[in-house]
């Protein structure tokens, strides 16, 4: 409605963009507590017995919602009069409030019909400006609820959350471009960062390290699946205990499934060795549960394992952390090593080890965060610590994913680059000099082979010589009506298939890359028996097969192993005589060979 008013320009300014960002946030913090205040009000009114009025369902929406942003909840009223925390934040609860951030920014940020891009740092700062106006309402708000905010925890973590979603979200309208710094980064990172191997292999630990985090979490799933389904009738038996009614029954099924990813980091922490409290005296390990828990009547909490030492059942969920390892290797040798790619361009062990180390770095960086947040105090007492700790999960990753990955990315470049599976890719070794200009005998039969063209035998042949030095300088011309098989000039029919692939052919070879002919000599002189170093001739059979040879070598390995097709009108092994024409002038320069004037190699 701005952009089509008669009273505003046609060219949006810089506050118009500024403040239509900041009603985007605004709005995305409207919709996610929207939402959730509609679901909490369904189950109130559904309750047959509410506990209070619907300004009491709205605060604890309210609540609830802070509380998906990380922030912290205070219970008060409880049976010892002492306020309890709330500090455990339903993960999947945290998916609708980031995304709705991070799509007000990214809709912000996106160029208008002009093709102008608004100024990044402006539509970051007001999109969260707008959406931090709406948490700063809801907190207030929830004051005088059942559950009341903690207030230093809407600087930390609520306002870090808000802020990391709506960077995210200008970043992807930017098109996620990796780099450059901002101006005030350090200037051995910004140069770095201008180097695009290094952005290459720092995409590449990225992408390790997220499918390590997510190998993690899948395999923590599947550990708290495992071990529900051991004990389904004590988790059946907690969810009807809880309520009677099916409205609460739904309100605590909803909250089971909003708390999944919690318990998939759990069994990711506890299959990495750490574990998880269950309160401030018990902890539970692949070695066993140790103390005396405090575990509340809970579904999920059916899956924890029962007291005493563990069983070899126990310990296969240390396989989590093996598998996750070896998908970070994977990842690295995709671009280190790839299957299909040319041995050249493999990484280094140096760069391979170097790239999975940082990758085991940001899984463990990763696991720390979000172990940290799938714990938490539920209580003063023996409540007090529940959960994984985060500055242990974070470690026992990275030790994992570094021990096992490191050494599984270089055996596996190791293997990839071995001689028999990757003989076609393999580097072309040196050759020796050969003085002789001969090559061995399996050699020679190889070459003979082959040269046989169209599925033909490649018999040994006379050498060939050129039309030109085959007819005499005083012949004739041939005249239409004499027949191609008679007379002495007659060519055979492989060699005029020959002739007539190389049709258009000029005799000159590819400049030589080491110093093979004589220094000193003339390149553009007559004399067109130069020698090179080895003493063969330059346009010799044994010259174009060193010419050949040294190419195979310096390419890298790309270029084949047999021989190129050498041309008709170059098979002789001597040089041929050029025949002179009328003027006194050879014939072979005055088609462009060598010893013509003004000829270019």
């Amino acid at each position: 409605m701005t952009e089509r008013s008669p009273m505003l320009p046609p060219e949006r300014t810089r506050t118009l963009i500024l403040a239509s960002a900041l009603l985007r946030g605004a709005v995305a913090a409207g919709l996610g507590l929207g939402s959730l205040a509609v679901l909490v009000t369904v189950l109130w009114i559904s309750s047959p017995y509410p506990d209070s009025g619907p300004g009491g369902a709205l605060r604890t929406a309210a609540g609830i919602w802070l509380l998906a942003h990380g922030a912290e909840l205070l219970r008060p009223d409880t049976l010892s009069g002492v306020p309890a925390p709330v500090g455990v934040v339903p993960l999947l609860l945290v998916a609708g409030p980031v995304w709705l951030a991070h799509r007000a920014a990214r809709d912000a940020a996106e160029p208008d019909e002009g093709g102008r891009r608004p100024s990044q740092a402006g539509v970051f700062c007001a999109v969260t400006a707008g959406y931090l106006l709406v948490v700063a309402g809801a907190a207030a708000y929830a004051r005088g609820g059942s559950l009341r905010v903690v207030p230093e925890t809407l600087a930390f973590p609520v306002a870090l959350v808000v802020a990391g979603a709506a960077a995210a979200g200008v970043w992807t309208a930017a098109g996620r471009p990796f780099g450059p710094l901002p101006s005030w980064a350090p200037l051995v990172l910004q140069e770095a960062m201008a180097r695009t191997l290094f952005r290459d292999r720092a995409a590449t630990a990225c992408r390790a390290a997220a499918t390590g985090a997510a190998v993690l979490l899948g395999g923590g799933a599947l550990v708290v699946a495992v071990a529900l389904g051991r004990n389904a009738a004590a988790a059946q038996e907690s969810f009807l205990v809880l309520s009677g009614d099916w409205s609460g029954r739904t309100a605590v099924l909803l909250l089971a499934v909003a708390l999944v990813p919690n318990a998939a980091l759990w069994g990711a922490a506890y299959g990495l060795g750490p574990g998880f409290a269950l309160g401030t005296g018990a902890t539970a390990t692949p070695l066993g549960l140790s103390g005396a828990p405090a575990v509340p009547d809970f579904p999920l909490l059916a899956a924890v394992p029962e007291p005493g030492a563990a069983t070899p059942l126990n310990w296969a969920a240390c396989a989590v952390p093996l598998v996750a390892a070896l998908a970070v290797a994977w990842c690295v040798l995709r671009v280190a090593a790839p299957a299909d790619g040319p041995r050249a361009r493999a990484w280094s062990p140096r760069e391979t080890a170097l790239t999975t180390g940082l990758a085991a770095l940001g899984c463990g960086a990763l696991m720390a965060l979000l172990t940290s947040a799938a714990g938490g105090p539920l209580g003063t007492g023996a409540l007090g610590a529940f959960g994984p700790v985060g500055w242990l999960a974070g470690p026992a990753a990275l030790a994992w994913t570094a021990i096992v990955g490191v050494p599984a990315a270089l055996l596996v470049r190791l293997w990839r680059l071995r001689e028999p599976g990757w003989a076609w890719r393999r580097d072309v070794p040196e050759e020796d000099g050969r003085k002789d200009g001969k090559k061995d005998g399996k050699k020679t039969e190889d070459a003979g082979k082959k040269k046989g063209r169209r599925g033909k035998k490649a018999d040994p042949v006379e050498p060939k010589r050129t039309a030109a030095s085959a007819t005499p300088a005083s012949a004739p011309a041939a005249t239409p009506s004499a027949p191609a098989t008679s007379g002495p000039a007659a060519v055979p029919e492989e060699d005029a298939m020959d002739d007539e692939d190389d049709a258009g052919f000029e005799p000159y070879d590819f400049l030589p890359t080491d110093p093979w002919h004589e220094h000193g000599k003339d390149w553009h002189g007559k004399d067109l028996h130069a020698k090179d170093l080895h003493g063969n001739d330059w346009h010799g059979k044994d010259g174009r097969e060193a010419r050949w040879a040294s190419l195979k070598q310096g390419s890298g390995g790309l270029m084949a192993d047999f021989p190129a097709h050498i041309p008709a009108a170059l098979r002789s092994d001597e040089p041929s005589a050029a025949p002179a024409d009328t003027d006194g002038r050879s014939t072979r320069g005055a088609q462009g060979g060598p010893g013509a004037p003004g000829a270019t190699p």
